[in-house]
């Protein structure tokens, strides 16, 4: 089954330290808030402590001896503790969150900008959902690492030691029976942490699964209905999910055998401390008060709930390491194509140069073999050939969205390397056949970045003739364009994205099969936009419908990644080679 979407790797580390010190270190710019949530932790914790103490006082001190004024006494103390652990309990809450949120902003941020800066082969190599998943539910398990498993962690283990530290000083003699039942208590805690991480393991590879495959079987509904695949989709997906449900079931048996047996030793314990302590008070040595008996009773409670805790706490510790292995995977990795140029090109002419450029996306596999061309300033030229020939790998080579193997490009006479990334990006600009229009408006999209004036934005659409649609739309250019564009036409994207080539003035512009997928009406209008916009750029148009380039000053005809004719159109009809051929394949027949 497919798993694209989803990492199912097993958890290799329970607790990895390397995982836990890089997640720590993205708290030195809080450690103010870091700071305030553990003191009020460890406040708030012994203030808890001492309520048991008081209850202690009051019955000892002030019920057993009548004591009124020393009731009232005590009384209004222990709701000013109560009030008190109530506050220092928010405070901790609350800071812990607001760390936490930071944390995670800078660490989404952090992604963000890796993965801005990563080259093209990275991204081709890593699905859109697996990054998206780093940057989000990856990055959400840090805020269950602060907020539920380490200030769980820490409070428990707090009160656990504080526990203990206060039965041993109210009686030696309990606080050692207690002692006597932990043993059993541990080795079940053992033996269910070693159950749920299995039991984790086996939830998170189905949950992957059941993931992956709605996530491809919902982008490709339509090919499911068309071939009438819905009955086969039911069924595997069936198995998928009751593969889930029997592990989310054994997940749960897990915590629903461990904590009853927790509880069952609690039980045994209060019971014990109970007969024993009750005997002791009533024997004539009356070495432990009943104040001490009850106070013991609310520790042992006290005592045996963070030992559940903290083994249900476990498997979100798992989730936690497992995503921040993820996310630290990605802000590890480094493919950004090295931008070391030093040559300024503020105003390019638009001549690029081919010199025996040679590349490959995969070693031993090459696209493009020893090709060489130039095109001179202001020129267009064409780039046809068979699918796999090589034409869109040249634009994608020429902006350096992939570093050639060996070779040369040069613009105006400078090798690409040379030219620092922005400034080559911004004399270099495509129109691809998958348009990509962002959620926003019109306006936002043609500016993308630029601050234009509306006039500006308007005579650009005007070029391309997209004006006249804009403008017959509700809100114009203000209109808010829903995600993928889906509101406007795949005519009216080209067009939109057509003028925001336009506004950007490159001197070199990029036309990847740019009108394939546009109607009749729609192209001559940008056919004729583009009889203005070319003049005086450097032009490169890949097209399968040989219509778009007839009146190219170049085609370059590609095959197996060499360079295999070059001519003008009429010249090219006329040698009977494979240009002649695609020709007669689309007007003969």
């Amino acid at each position: 089954m497919a798993e694209s979407y989803f990492d199912t790797d097993d958890i290799t580390k329970e607790l990895d330290i390397n995982i836990v010190r890089r997640i720590f270190s993205f708290l030195k710019p809080y450690k103010h808030l870091a700071a305030i949530t553990l003191l009020a932790l460890l406040i708030s914790t012994f203030g808890e402590l001492v309520i048991p103490v008081m209850l202690r006082r009051i019955i000892d001190d002030a019920i057993m001896e009548k004591n009124t004024s020393l009731l009232i006494q005590g009384s209004v103390i222990y709701l000013f503790i109560l009030l008190f652990v109530f506050i220092l309990t928010f405070m901790q809450t609350w800071t812990a969150n607001l760390m936490t949120q930071r944390v995670m902003k800078d660490m989404r941020l952090g992604l963000f900008k890796k993965t801005l800066c990563q080259s093209t082969g990275y991204l081709s190599r890593h699905p859109v959902g697996r990054i998206v998943t780093r940057l989000t539910s990856d990055v959400q398990t840090m805020d269950e690492f602060f907020t539920t498993v380490l200030i769980a962690f820490l409070k428990d283990i707090a009160i656990m030691t504080g526990t203990l530290v206060t039965m041993f000083i109210l009686s030696p003699k309990l606080a050692l029976m207690v002692l006597v039942t932990l043993p059993p208590v541990l080795v079940v805690t053992l033996i269910s942490r070693v159950k749920a991480r299995d039991a984790f393991r086996r939830q998170r590879t189905a949950s992957s699964r059941v993931f992956a495959y709605l996530a491809e079987r919902l982008a490709g509904m339509q090919v499911v209905q068309y071939f009438r695949q819905e009955k086969k989709s039911l069924n595997e997906f069936k198995e998928s999910n009751n593969e889930l449900l029997n592990a989310n079931l054994k997940e749960m048996y897990v915590f629903a055998t461990f904590r009853p047996m927790v509880e069952w030793f609690s039980t045994i314990t209060l019971a014990v401390v109970i007969v024993v302590g009750s005997y002791i008070a009533l024997s004539a040595s009356d070495s432990i008060s009943i104040g001490t008996l009850i106070a013991f009773i609310n520790l042992v409670q006290m005592f045996f709930a963070p030992v559940t805790d903290i083994a249900e706490k476990y498997t979100l510790l798992q989730s936690a390491m497992a995503g921040g292995e993820k996310v630290f995977k990605l802000m590890d990795t480094d493919e950004q194509i090295p931008d070391t140029g030093s040559h300024s090109m503020e105003d390019a002419k638009g001549h690029i140069e081919f010199d025996n450029v040679c590349f490959a996306y995969k070693e031993g596999e090459d696209v493009l073999k020893g090709l060489s061309f130039s095109v001179k300033p202001g020129q267009m030229a064409a780039i046809v050939g068979f699918t796999g020939a090589g034409k869109t790998t040249i634009i994608n080579v020429l902006a350096r969205l992939w570093d050639i193997n060996s070779g040369e490009i040069r613009l105006d006479g400078i090798p690409v390397k040379n030219i620092p990334l922005p400034q080559l990006r911004n004399s270099i600009m495509p129109v691809t056949q998958d348009v990509t229009l962002f959620s926003g408006t019109i306006e936002e999209n043609i500016c993308l970045g630029l601050k234009l004036s509306q006039e500006e934005i308007i005579e650009a659409a005007k070029t391309v003739y997209a004006h006249e649609f804009i403008s017959g739309l509700p809100d114009g250019y203000k209109t808010v364009l829903s995600e993928r564009a889906s509101n406007i036409s795949t005519g009216q994207r080209q067009l939109i994205s057509f003028a925001r080539v336009m506004a950007h003035n490159p001197k070199v512009v990029i036309l990847d099969e740019a009108t394939s997928s546009i109607d009749t009406e729609t192209e001559r209008l940008i056919q004729l936009g583009m009889q203005k916009v070319l003049a005086g750029r450097t032009s490169f148009v890949i097209a399968h419908r040989l219509s778009t380039i007839r009146n190219a000053d170049r085609i370059l005809v590609l095959s197996n990644g060499r360079l295999v004719e070059d001519g003008r159109h009429e010249d090219l009809v006329t040698r009977d080679g494979i240009y002649a051929g695609l020709y007669r394949l689309q007007y003969t027949q």
